[in-house]
């Protein structure tokens, strides 16, 4: 396949579409980059050739306009010196070079509308696979991404099975019994002396909260004994107005 030819095909696909039929997107979009990349490379390199090529064509239109000028001066002079036979000749030379100056020139003009057509591929080449880097990207990260649902999908799979339950409710269990060999450990032991001094402090410390606690719901009982008493004896005194009224 010719370097114009894949080009044409490279800009004129649609990388949407072509992704969206591929079995494999990923290793498509490699390829394509590849493919784009390769192509580039080739273009630019036609570009140097032609810009290689304007500037001899140049330096050949340089050559030949010196030529043009000094067949002229000598046309000139022969008129001068009366040889209108060496003028003609003169003349004849300085015509054979123009020729070739116009052929030249029209070469050149050629080149550089090459040249401008290389550019301009150049350009879109490049936009293209711009895009198709981005796409490359794209697809990258949604692989990544649907590669670690896959796995969180799994595992909350494997959670939900049977077998997981079972093992979560035997660590449970055997937590359970570490625990149980935990409070067994001191279980029959005989107290030492600081654990009974330690009892007998808290014991005192139960004492005396209990000890307030009865104070304290003695003064309530009383104090609602006499807030009882009070009622009635106003009750008592209303009821006496009320019969001597």
């Amino acid at each position: 396949m010719g370097i114009f030819t894949r080009f044409r095909d490279i800009v004129g696909s649609n990388i949407n579409s072509m992704l969206d039929r591929a079995e494999d997107p990923e290793k498509l979009i490699k390829l394509m980059i590849q493919e784009m990349e390769d192509t580039l490379i080739e273009l630019k390199v036609a570009c140097a050739g032609v810009m290689a090529d304007n500037k001899k064509v140049e330096r050949q239109l340089q050559s030949l306009g010196k030529r043009v000028d000094y067949w002229e001066d000598k046309a000139g002079l022969a008129v001068n010196k009366g040889r209108e036979d060496l003028a003609r000749e003169a003349l004849l030379e300085k015509r054979r070079y123009s020729q070739r100056a116009e052929s030249l020139a029209n070469e050149l003009t050629e080149h550089h509308a090459l040249l401008e057509q290389y550019k301009d591929d150049i350009r879109q080449l490049e936009d293209k696979l711009k895009t198709a880097r981005e796409k490359e990207r794209l697809l990258v990260q949604r692989h990544v991404h649907a590669a670690r649902k896959k796995r969180a999908q799994e595992e909350m799979r494997r959670m939900d099975s049977v077998d997981a339950i079972y093992k979560f409710e035997e660590l449970e269990n055997r937590i359970d019994q570490m625990e149980a060999e935990a409070d067994l450990v001191n279980f029959g032991r005989k107290p030492t002396l600081e654990d009974e001094l330690e009892r007998l402090s808290l014991d005192e410390e139960i004492e005396t909260q209990l000890k307030a606690l009865k104070r304290s719901s003695m003064g309530s009982m009383e104090d609602r004994v006499e807030a009882l008493e009070t009622i009635m004896t106003d009750h008592e005194r209303e009821e006496t107005n009320h019969e001597q009224i």
